[in-house]
Parts: structure tokens; C-alpha cells; sequence
């Protein structure tokens, strides 16, 4: 079988910028190199694209953005790939598929999905409208509300609308009470995520949100067991069996998920199975509703009645050495080097069939 050309492309100008780092090492370490030439672009912080083909540790150490060349997706699907620029000129390396390994605003949130589809190459994870839809929690939880799939209660709160907090504050705390929870509405990995327990510190918890959006949500608490489903497909999806994650720290924060490792891990999750079969279900009917394909990490709350609370769905979730997704997987029979093969047929065979 000819081997396919892919484009993997990592950093982006996000707050996720260096979780893609680590994620793209282990991607380009277990792509199966019989089937598949990889063609690498980093994505500075200040949004520069930068075709390197160095070494693995080039990325690790940062040095790839002084040794990159200019590049760019074009838009033509005539060319289908990548434009550098070297050397006074320019080279168009064209590709067969490219898989997005960007977490957060420009990778998960259909603005990178969307240049791919107006250049007709085909590519890992879901299209541009699911990546949206699931990058905004207020419409996920609007979709998942509709689908009758059971969230948090919850409430918007727009940048402008600080001005009249007390009236703000009013409606959140009869309708949610307090502890709440205050997010961006456009952020992941828990980036500007609080919680808060009065007043003051609700005012400055929607301060930090929109330090990274300009809405945010504000839910409820829940008390459970955080559980996570890697859904693995595009019209016949596959659910993984559950993990379980359990934060040293009051919030499974950036910190806690990335850099400290202070949270324990259980796989499978330690839960009755019955309510595995169920958390398993009611993801897939999720990923469904919101018109995921190629793959997605479903999070939920386990609630000691048996009850389930689905918390979010991320559409590229992190595919560092110790992230869940790829260790659901593996513990599911899909070892890390079929997973990345299945990934990228997946993205091909959803193009092949538009």
C-alpha cells in the first residue's frame, strides 16, 4: 500500500499552546511509519505558521520556531496542502490528510476545521460545525438540553452585562445557589475555570473568565466521581471503557491535568457497571447529537445515587503520554499506534463519502 502524506500540525496562539506540545511529540513518536510520511507545522503564539522537519526534541525544547520556514494551508483545493516559503521562493507540498493536534481557541473551536474543508483535504476529528458547538459550552448545553442528555443546570453571562452585577448575581443565585462553578464559555483544559461561594468571589471569578472570552457559563456544583469515555467514530462510534480521575487539588485544573501530576487515575473507573453501561450510552447518544465524528473525550459526573451528569464533550482532547483518551483506547483493545491509524482513515473516509 502507497504510504499517505500528513500534514501534523501542533502549538497555536492558545492557552492550550503548550499541552499540544506534548501531545504532538507523542503523536509523531507512534504514528505506524510504514503507512504514513508526516509533514510537521508548528503554529506560534502569536499565530505564525512554521514548516519544521528537525528532530522530535526541537519541539520539546521550543527551538523549532527559530528553525522553521514560513508555511501556509492554502485555501485552493488545487494545491491540497501546504505552501512554504524558502530560500526567495516557495515549494507546495501537497498532503493526503492532516491531523490537527491543537487544543483550545484555533484548534478545537471549527476555525481550522473550516480552512481544511474550503481546501478539500481531508483530516482528523470533527467537522467545523461539531468543533464549534462543543468548544461553547453555552451551545453544548443548549444541543445536550434539547437531546434531553443530563447537564448541570446553568446560566450565561456576557462580558457587557458586569455593569448590572448585582442583578446578575441576583439570577444565578436563585436559580443555581451557591458553590458555582464560572467558566469561559470558549476555553479548555479548565483555562480561567473557579469556583465560587459568595458575592465577591462570583464577581471575581466571571473577572477571570473573561480575561479568556467574552461570555461565560456559571453552573451549578456537582458532587461526584469525575469519570471520562473516549467515543472513537464517525457514524457507528465506539465508546471506550470509563476512567476514573481523582483531583488532589479542589479543581482538576491545567496544573493538575499537565504539570504536577497531582491526580490518580483508574482504569477502569470505580464504578458499578451498570452505571459504566450507561455513562458508555448516554456519550455516544451525546457525540450523536452534536454531530462528532472521528473522536471525542466525553466527562462526566458519577453522582453517589447513580445518577449522570454529563460535564463536556472535547473534540480534540489531549494526546500527551499520561492523557486519558489514548489510555481509555489502550485499555479498550486500540493500541496508540492503530488508534492514530484509524484517526486519519476515519478523517479520509468521511471526505471520500461527502
Amino acid at each position: 500500500m502507497e504510504k499517505k502524506t500528513v500534514a501534523v500540525i501542533f502549538g497555536g496562539a492558545s492557552s492550550e499552546h503548550e499541552v499540544s506540545l506534548r501531545s504532538v511529540v507523542s503523536v509523531l513518536q507512534n504514528i505506524p511509519r510504514d503507512r504514513y510520511n508526516t509533514v510537521t507545522v508548528g503554529i506560534t503564539k502569536n499565530g505564525r505558521w512554521l514548516y519544521y522537519d528537525g528532530e522530535l526534541e526541537g519541539i520539546s525544547d521550543g527551538s523549532w520556531k527559530e528553525r522553521g520556514a514560513t508555511a501556509f494551508l492554502s485555501p485552493d483545493s488545487g494545491i491540497h496542502g501546504l505552501v512554504v516559503l524558502q530560500d526567495g521562493g516557495y515549494k507546495i507540498i501537497r498532503v493526503d490528510a492532516v491531523f490537527p493536534v491543537l487544543h483550545g481557541k484555533n484548534g478545537e473551536d471549527g476555525t481550522i476545521q473550516g480552512l481544511l474543508e474550503m481546501a478539500g483535504i481531508p483530516f482528523v476529528g470533527c467537522d467545523c460545525l461539531a468543533s464549534a458547538a462543543c468548544m461553547d459550552k453555552c451551545v453544548t448545553h443548549t444541543i445536550l438540553d434539547n437531546a434531553q442528555i443530563p447537564t448541570a443546570r446553568w446560566c450565561e453571562v456576557r462580558k457587557n452585562q458586569m455593569g448590572d452585577f448585582p442583578e446578575v448575581e441576583q439570577k444565578i443565585r436563585k436559580k443555581l445557589g451557591y458553590p458555582v462553578f464560572v467558566k469561559p464559555a470558549n476555553a479548555g483544559s479548565s483555562v480561567g475555570v473557579s469556583k465560587a461561594r459568595s458575592f465577591g468571589e462570583l464577581e471575581e471569578a466571571l473577572k477571570l473568565a473573561f480575561q479568556h472570552d467574552r461570555k461565560a457559563v456559571v453552573e451549578e456544583t456537582i458532587v461526584g466521581k469525575e469519570v471520562e469515555c473516549a467515543v472513537l467514530g464517525n457514524g457507528d462510534p465506539f465508546a471506550s471503557v470509563i476512567g476514573e480521575i481523582e483531583p488532589v487539588r479542589e479543581l482538576y485544573d491545567y496544573e493538575g491535568k499537565y504539570l504536577d501530576g497531582s491526580t490518580n487515575l483508574y482504569i477502569p473507573a470505580r464504578i458499578p457497571e451498570e452505571v459504566a453501561e450507561e455513562i458508555r450510552r448516554i456519550a455516544v447518544k451525546a457525540y450523536r447529537a452534536i454531530g462528532c465524528e472521528g473522536f471525542s473525550r466525553v466527562d462526566f459526573f458519577a453522582r453517589a445515587d447513580g445518577s449522570i451528569i454529563l460535564n463536556e464533550i472535547n473534540t480534540i482532547p489531549g494526546f500527551t503520554s499520561i492523557s486519558m483518551y489514548p489510555k481509555l483506547m489502550e485499555a479498550s483493545g486500540v493500541p496508540y499506534p492503530e488508534l492514530i491509524d484509524r484517526l486519519i482513515r476515519l478523517g479520509i473516509q468521511r471526505a471520500e463519502e461527502q
